[in-house]
């Protein structure tokens, strides 16, 4: 409810809320009210008159007073009178006063009560004296003249008359610039906008300077001047306002349920100017985050389950300053019956795979029969699972001024309130037309929009029961028990399991088209994003029509994914799916663990994230120039007593650690090596070269044992897996050999069985095995990244992520995600499960190598510097000084305490995180 604690501010009786729906408030004059209480007595009660496009209100001070609102249509006369002293006609004429005559007028906060608007008919003569009665004239030219607009035969003529003098009033004032709060500021643009709200908008003037952001109102309420200082701000976002590209709203907090100001424009180059200069000035303390990389976040379980629902409401244009587009969030709970809530229990949740309307059988075979024999165009479900009354609906406790607004001033029908979670529940199971999800609200800490402590008069239900605080189900003691239940059943197991489906749904690929139709969730076209171009309609009194009819109706949010949404990696899914990090150089460990073997593999898990956490403290050991041009491929014995490293220079040198000198040099062509690994148990190197063949040098006797000839074109890279050597070429093509280490040793013949050829659009760059062994990632030149199933040999995906060629690429240690970086400069996730690019970062030169956690990346760049990413925030941590080339080779030991980096400047260069 945080929009309505924003409005209590306000101490005075009126707000904006007593306006009608699309009126402004102009101006406002103290004044009297002045009523006759005997032929010669007369009453005055002072106040503030304020004139309203459509409306004239009169504001009493004394708080008994009821607030006056007079329809401007209801007016049959409006006049300023005067009066002459002792009848004398030579005498010099007196202002009496302005004199309204209507048909009748609504009485609002009668005993400062907030209730139902008490409505009196009949003539009425209201009389009022401005206290500076020179003003009286100009006041009654403008009520008639808007007293003209408000009895036009049609809605359109009314709107543009109202608004010709909305921009009249705009277009002869300007930003007071006295308002800055520093004489230093530097204006940068001033343009009109109007300030949003829930259900109003108050027009007025924009100004940013190079410090402050401003809003002026054109009738100073309820403030002067608003003001966001630039640097508190933290994120920025434009918004469909009326279904066109006119909003923008400013958060100068982390609490993204509320904004500190939202912008409507009038037209969309001012929006755009003022959103891209804040932009730049926040360039460097804030990050843009995409739906990707909170997905990323999400995923890995870094935010929750109500923070990433948030962040996707804010991504797809869902505010609480708009009622029209509220945040949404699903029912999880179907068990409101039970004495004790079992969150382990499946039966007791919603299936979150289907909308609310399809989760009833019957029903749903009803809607379709109707859906089938519907003309163009079809819908199945004729209401939304979001409009601003079922907003208001769950919220009228606590906002009861905002439900009378939105309802001309009545509270719905008691027995249609929000009477019990129950019966809510059950009639949006079972009603015709009810399709309603739930608001952020439920999943929050603030429970009072459950109870009536406001004591409102809500009114008496057919059985005699008044509408109290709302029936909660049997496993809730008492509200706050009952919100932290919730909260616990949407960060439940089961929900973060399942999240993902009802996200496909109401910001995924099932938002819309055929897939839409498969999951029967349909809604009206004008609810969706570009289903009415405002602009085409030529018919002003058809556009207003249509545009509140969307309005009141709700809208369905922006798409966000047009893919499947990948799941979230929940712990039982981590313990299902950890398997060793393994690499061609480590030994094979046993897929079934001893007792000892998963104390050795968590003391690996925890030497990982140590070391990772002090990977910015990286510090150098010692650099070796050993080749005579850039390094390639760099591969360790399993006992790290050798370094085996490739190079352009065409030759395999070995290198010991303990000596720091160089033991061997080979070489086997006379161009260019590509990469190298050790097979198990450290008696055999295999390298690839730019000759098209796969070499075997054994280390034990010092010779090449064996090669083969396997590819049309060079070899790029070269992976190896449970007796299983994959080859990587620009010929388009990867092979898949069978290779038996022992076989190569004892010199057997027709050992490297082509077992398979996966065929690319382009050549192949680069390639890498997940740690199961189970699925290949392939990057290429053109920029695709293509995983296969190497257990079948079929491919899974093909994404475009790259613009160019792809440098290196990786399956994170959980097998969830690849990340690649290209020449193209940019870093890249996919989601392995449904083949989504889920984050893109884009760095200031190509990355040529990395290793990576699945969070934290470790790369070498173009300029020889490695560099730490948090791929949570995109940003590069540290900047570490390397090699004085790119860098082109990296390899990381199991532990990852150990970094060996190679080079354009043809040396090897040995690391260690300082811990």
């Amino acid at each position: 409810m945080a929009f309505i604690k924003k409005k209590e501010r306000a101490k005075e009786r009126f707000s904006l809320l007593l306006l009608d729906l699309e009126e402004y408030y102009f101006e406002q004059h103290t004044a009297y009210h002045v009523t006759s209480t005997s032929k010669t007595e007369k009453r005055k009660v002072r106040g503030s008159l304020k004139i309203c496009s459509k409306s004239l209100i009169f504001e009493p001070e004394p708080v008994s007073e009821p607030i006056l609102k007079i329809a401007l249509r209801d007016c049959n006369r409006i006049e300023e009178i005067e009066e002459r002293r002792h009848n004398n006609p030579f005498n010099e004429k007196k202002c009496a006063g302005l004199l309204v005559v209507c048909r009748q007028v609504y009485l609002i906060k009668e005993s400062n009560i907030v209730a139902p608007y008490r409505i009196e008919r009949g003539g009425h003569d209201f009389l009022f004296q401005l206290e500076i009665s020179i003003k009286t004239e100009d006041v009654v030219q403008t009520l008639l003249q808007l007293h003209r607009a408000s009895c036009l035969d049609k809605l359109g003529d009314q709107t543009a008359m109202i608004a010709a003098n909305l921009q009249s009033r705009l277009a002869r004032t300007s930003f007071d610039k006295n308002s800055f709060h520093s004489v230093s500021e530097k204006p940068h643009m001033e343009c009109e906008a109007e300030m949003v709200t829930p259900l109003v908008t108050n027009p007025g003037h924009v100004c940013i300077t190079d410090q402050n952001l401003y809003f002026q109102p054109l009738n100073g309420y309820p403030e002067p001047v608003s003001q966001i200082m630039l640097h508190n701000v933290r994120r920025i976002y434009k918004r469909r306002h009326g279904l066109r590209p006119l909003g923008l709203e400013v958060f100068c907090t982390e609490n993204d349920l509320c904004s500190d100001m939202y912008l409507k424009f009038y037209k969309p180059e001012d929006r755009d100017e003022l959103y891209y200069y804040i932009a730049t000035f926040l360039e460097n303390h804030m990050v843009e985050h995409t739906a990707e990389s909170y997905m990323l976040q999400w995923q890995r379980g870094h935010i929750s389950n109500y923070q990433y629902l948030l962040h996707l409401n804010n991504l797809a244009d869902r505010s609480c300053n708009d009622l029209s587009q509220y945040p949404v969030f699903p029912w999880v709970i179907d068990d409101n019956s039970s004495a004790e809530l079992d969150l382990m229990n499946p039966s007791t949740f919603r299936d979150l795979s289907k909308p609310v309307g399809a989760l009833n059988k019957e029903r749903m075979e009803r809607l379709l029969d109707r859906y089938r024999d519907m003309p163009d165009p079809k819908f199945i479900y004729g209401s939304h699972y979001s409009s601003p009354g079922y907003v208001l609906f769950y919220l009228v406790r606590v906002a009861p001024e905002y439900m009378l607004c939105l309802q001309n001033g009545r509270y719905d029908h008691a027995d249609r309130m929000f009477n019990s979670i129950s019966e809510t529940w059950k009639n949006c199971l079972e009603g015709a037309t009810d399709f309603k999800e739930l608001i952020p609200e439920f999943y929050g800490s603030d429970s009072s929009f459950l109870m009536n402590t406001l004591k409102l008069q809500l009114g008496t239900r057919q059985g005699g029961k008044t509408v109290g605080d709302v029936l909660l189900p049997q496993w809730a003691k008492d509200a706050d028990d009952f919100l932290e239940k919730c909260q616990k059943a949407l960060e439940s197991q089961y929900v973060s399991e399942h999240l993902h489906e009802w996200i496909d749904l109401i910001f995924g690929y099932k938002q819309r088209g055929s897939e839409a139709i498969a999951a029967h969730n349909v809604f009206h076209p004008l609810t969706y994003e570009g289903g009415m171009d405002c602009d085409s309609i030529e018919d002003p009194e058809q556009k207003i029509a249509m545009l509140t009819q969307i309005l009141e109706f709700g809208q369905t949010p922006k798409q966000l994914f047009t893919t499947p949404h990948p799941q979230r990696i929940t712990p039982k899914f981590q313990s299902m799916s950890r398997t060793p990090s393994q690499s061609a150089s480590l030994n094979e460990l046993s897929p079934v663990s001893t007792s000892e073997d998963s104390s050795f593999e968590d003391l690996t898990e925890e030497s990982k994230k140590l070391a990772w956490s002090n990977m910015c403290k990286l510090k150098m050991m010692s650099s070796h120039k050993i080749h005579k041009e850039a390094v390639t491929g760099i591969a360790v014995t399993h006992n790290g007593s050798s370094v085996f490293t490739t190079s352009q220079d065409s030759t395999l040198k070995m290198f010991s650690k303990e000596s720091s000198a160089l033991q061997r040099s080979m070489s086997f062509s006379n161009m260019a090596l590509s990469s190298c690994l050790v097979l198990p148990e450290d008696t055999m190197v295999v390298c690839s070269s730019w000759d098209n063949n796969v070499y075997f040098y054994s280390i034990a006797f010092g010779r090449r044992q064996d090669t083969i000839m396997g590819h049309d074109d060079a070899i790029s890279k070269i992976c190896w897996r449970d007796n299983q050597l994959y080859t990587a070429s620009w010929d388009s093509t990867v092979k898949v050999w069978r290779c038996v280490p022992a076989d190569i040793a004892s010199n057997k013949r027709s050992q490297f069985e082509l077992l398979a050829e996966l065929e690319h659009d382009a050549g192949v760059n680069t390639i890498n095995l997940n740690p199961a062994g189970t699925m290949l990632v392939s990057g290429s030149k053109e920029g695709v990244v293509s995983i296969w199933d190497v257990t079948t040999f079929a491919l899974l995906h093909q994404v475009l992520c790259h613009s160019g060629r792809i440098n290196d690429i990786a399956f994170s240690p959980d097998s969830r995600h690849t990340f690649s970086v290209g020449e193209d400069g940019s870093l890249k996730v996919v989601d392995v499960q449904t083949g989504m690019l889920i984050s893109s970062v884009a760095s200031e030169e190509p990355q040529r190598c990395f290793c990576w956690d699945g969070n934290t990346v470790l790369s070498g760049s173009q300029s020889g510097e490695l560099l730490i990413w948090d791929l949570m925030t995109g940003k590069v941590t540290k900047k570490i000084p390397g090699h004085s080339g790119a860098v082109t080779a990296m390899w990381m030991n199991e532990q990852c305490s150990s970094i060996i980096t190679g080079g354009e400047d043809k040396q090897i260069v040995f690391w260690k995180p300082q811990y």
